[in-house]
C-alpha cells in the first residue's frame, strides 16, 4: 500500500538573477497514516520549502509528490485550494487567526470554503472541535483575548475543521512557554493515536521522543531519517 505521504527524488530550485539555488536536492521520504513525524534542521536546511511542497504551496522543480493518493502538481490552482482544505490542516507558528472573527467563526471558515459540512451543522461541529482541544469556553471570544496557548489550540481546531487525514504544523510551539508547548504536543499525540498523520517542523529537541519518525535536513538533503518501527510510541507528554 502506498504511504500517505510520498516524496520521491524531489528537487526544488529557485532563480536569483542568473543563479539557480537548490532549496531541496533529490529528497525521498515517506510517512504512513497515523504517524507523528518531525522535520528538523538548521535555518536554511530546506524545512520550510519541504513543508510548502508537501502542502502544495510550492511545486517541485523535479520529482514526484503524492499526498493521500493525489499528486498536487496535477491540480489547477482552484482544485489545489479545495484539495488542500480537505486533505491537509495547517497550523502556523503565529496562529494566523482572523482577528475580526470569533474563535468559533475562525473554525467555521474552512468548512464554508470547502463546503464539507451542511451549513446547519457547521457551528455545532466548530464547538465540538473547540471542546476537543480544550477551549470550548472561548468560542465566542475574539483571538486577541486568548492566551498564546489558547490561540494555538484554536488554530488546531481550525486545521481539523474539514477532518483532513494530515495535520502539518510549522514551529507550532515556537512562541509558547514550555508548559504550554508540552500540552500542545500531548494534543498532537492524541490526534495521531486517533488516526491523524502529524508532521511537525520544529527546533524543539525536548520533544524528540514523542515522534516515531524523525527526518533531519541539511543543505536541502535528508541528512538522516529514522524509519517508523513497531512500539516506538512513548507515553503522552505530561
Amino acid at each position: 500500500m502506498e504511504p500517505l505521504i510520498l516524496v520521491d527524488q524531489v528537487t526544488k530550485a529557485y532563480r536569483s538573477g542568473t543563479v539557480e539555488i537548490q532549496a531541496l536536492r533529490n529528497i525521498s521520504l515517506s510517512i504512513d497514516r497515523g504517524r507523528m513525524a518531525s522535520i528538523t534542521g538548521r535555518s536554511g536546511s530546506g524545512k520550510s520549502t519541504l513543508l510548502n511542497v508537501l502542502t502544495g504551496i510550492d511545486r517541485p522543480s523535479r520529482g514526484i509528490v503524492r499526498i493521500a493518493g493525489t499528486s498536487p502538481v496535477s491540480l489547477t490552482e482552484n482544485e489545489l485550494a479545495v484539495w488542500r482544505g480537505r486533505t491537509i490542516g495547517i497550523v502556523f507558528q503565529f496562529f494566523q487567526l482572523l482577528p475580526t472573527l470569533t474563535v468559533a467563526e475562525n473554525v467555521i471558515l474552512p468548512m464554508d470554503f470547502c463546503n464539507t459540512w451542511p451549513a446547519a451543522e457547521r457551528k455545532d461541529r466548530a464547538l465540538a472541535l473547540l471542546e476537543r482541544v480544550g477551549i470550548a469556553e472561548q468560542a465566542q471570544k475574539f483571538p486577541s483575548s486568548l492566551s498564546g496557548g489558547q490561540q494555538q489550540r484554536a488554530a488546531i481546531a481550525r486545521a481539523l475543521a474539514n477532518d483532513p487525514p494530515i495535520l502539518v504544523a510549522d514551529e507550532p510551539t515556537g512562541n509558547l512557554d514550555s508548559r504550554t508547548a508540552r500540552s500542545i504536543f500531548s494534543l498532537f499525540q492524541q490526534l495521531a493515536a486517533g488516526g491523524k498523520t502529524i508532521v511537525v517542523v520544529t527546533h524543539e529537541t525536548e520533544f524528540d521522543a514523542v515522534f516515531d519518525q524523525r527526518i533531519e535536513l541539511e543543505d536541502g538533503t535528508v541528512l538522516r531519517s529514522t524509519e517508523p518501527q513497531e512500539n516506538t510510541s512513548c507515553a503522552l507528554v505530561s
